[in-house]
């Protein structure tokens, strides 16, 4: 559902006073909750370049739950430092793979449609959609974005049209068609617009075989592609992702054709599991395992949580012995 189709929250009616802290008193107020840091200057240096409130939700596993905001007995501002530095490389990691996926969409789709309407600029064409509507501002949003290229200053090229993208080159050197071909096209697009294009297609046997080429189902991609969106602007928004809760879940392949996990029960079990990051983390190497089958991805992933065994996995999603899984094992083989 879009943002459009939600009621509209009340607004709070408190007002803010809290003062400014300069980083010696936000280090000061740390120590006086009970966050024990050795080095005052250190901790200092951390937040003029990090920011407190980057870093106070990687504070909360380590306070009490009362509200009060007092740390735990023995909490380290290195435990606070140790679990923004995972996140940050978690989400570098999830990031990766993300791109993968993307670029693997972006060039099946153009392929699939591109050869079934024989035609290079078929996205114009509304018999392609399944919603007028939607295709309609989907052109519109492409003309906005060729007027804004125009009326940007020029790419420098020096002797090489290497250094051009491929949009600015349609445009300064064809007047017709007005648009670009569709694998420029594709590349224009943010993952959500793609995702919406994607749902979008029409016949089904097109969504069908943009799907198979990445070794899914349609339904499968239009639900991983939907958590993707959400997935991707935590990482690049520098967003906390491993604890966080998601809203939207990768759809559990009931097609044994699709790579998963073998005991697919272990997400049943708890039914917070399914809402956590981990079926994201196996919805990527399940498209992994054919869009780039020889990637290292799921031994980098096992070795970054394995060598951060402090941070509560289980609000991941994880379980004891997660990386057992034939399906792990199959890809982290030496």
């Amino acid at each position: 559902m879009s943002a459009a189709h939600h009621r509209s929250r009340t607004r709070g009616h408190d007002f803010y006073a809290k003062p400014p802290l300069s980083h010696r008193q936000m280090v000061d107020q740390l120590v006086g909750r009970g966050l024990e840091i050795p080095d005052g200057q250190r901790a200092e240096r951390y937040m003029r370049h990090i920011g407190y409130y980057r870093l106070s939700p990687y504070m909360i596993p380590f306070q009490t739950h009362d509200g009060s905001h007092e740390f735990l007995p023995g909490a380290t501002f290195d435990d606070v430092l140790g679990l923004y530095v995972f996140d940050r490389q978690l989400r570098l990691l999830v990031l990766d793979a993300v791109e993968r996926v993307e670029a693997a969409v972006r060039a099946s789709m153009t392929d699939v449609m591109s050869m079934h309407a024989g035609d290079s600029h078929w996205y114009t064409d509304p018999r392609h959609f399944r919603d007028r509507g939607k295709h309609r501002r989907l052109l519109e949003e492409i003309r906005r974005e060729c007027h804004q290229q125009l009326g940007r200053r020029a790419e420098p090229v020096g002797d090489s049209v290497n250094y051009r993208s491929a949009l600015e080159h349609y445009l300064t050197t064809y007047g017709t068609p007005e648009l670009p071909p569709s694998w420029v096209m594709v590349e224009m697009l943010t993952i959500g617009q793609l995702s919406h294009l994607y749902a979008n297609l029409q016949p089904r046997r097109c969504r069908t075989d943009i799907a198979a080429s990445l070794g899914l189902n349609e339904a499968v991609l239009s639900s991983w592609l939907t958590t993707y969106v959400r997935v991707r602007n935590i990482c690049a928004h520098h967003g906390r992702l491993w604890n966080v809760g998601l809203g939207v879940y990768p759809a559990i392949p009931a097609d044994r054709s699709v790579p998963w996990l073998e005991a697919r029960e272990m997400l049943d079990e708890d039914p917070d599991r399914r809402k956590r990051l981990y079926p994201v983390l196996v919805s990527l190497q399940s498209v992994l395992v054919t869009v780039s089958p020889h990637s290292s991805w799921a031994r980098r992933l096992i070795t970054l949580i394995e060598g951060n065994l402090d941070v509560p996995a289980s609000a991941m999603g994880l379980f004891g012995g997660w990386a057992d899984d034939p399906f792990w094992r199959a890809h982290t083989a030496a």
